[in-house]
């Protein structure tokens, strides 16, 4: 059987709690189980509680925040990585292989890469924009459902009131 509680321990707890240590901190510092200073902390009248849902709330949202902020930057990032990459499809550059029996380098200089080049240089410009506007969707991107929606119905209200307007003239549109 462990010790019994004192009023040193009491008091200690009480300092701790005020001081805002955790309930295993306090344990630590008094050198008793996490269980016996619960029980010291429900004694009290009022208890003292170690409920910190609202300070893991706070943490959580400042964390969402700070990723949200990281999330736009690096978006910010590969969108600019997009614009340098598309900037090399016209650019002067230079190609190069090693050839021939000796596996000597040879390098030709281009007035703008050759089609291959430009169309991985465009895979990846389409990679680099596609994966920041994951990161961070274009303005509106969100409600763009919204008004497919809207304008379905709208185009559906026109269809029905022009067929409407042709079955009320002698007798429809194909003039039977």
């Amino acid at each position: 059987m462990g010790r019994p509680i004192n009023d040193r321990d009491r008091k200690r707890v009480r300092e701790l709690h005020a001081a805002g240590k955790s309930r295993n901190e306090i344990a630590r510092a008094i050198k008793r189980s996490p269980s016996t200073v619960s029980k010291i902390a429900a004694a009290f009248d009022p208890p003292l509680t170690f409920d910190r849902a609202a300070e893991v709330a706070v943490a959580t949202e400042v964390r969402r925040a700070d990723l949200a902020a990281r999330r736009a930057t690096l978006a910010e990032q590969l969108h600019d990585d997009a614009e340098r990459l598309r900037a090399q499809l016209w650019e002067p550059c230079t190609i190069g292989a090693f050839g021939g029996k000796d596996n000597i380098w040879n390098d030709t200089r281009l007035e703008q890469p050759t089609f291959g080049d430009q169309r991985q240089i465009l895979a990846a410009t389409g990679t680099a924009i596609e994966k920041s506007l994951k990161l961070a969707p274009a303005a509106g991107g969100e409600g763009a459902e919204q008004v497919r929606s809207m304008l379905g119905a709208l185009g559906e209200a026109l269809t029905l009131a022009a067929g409407d307007d042709d079955a009320d003239e002698d007798g429809g549109a194909d003039g039977g």
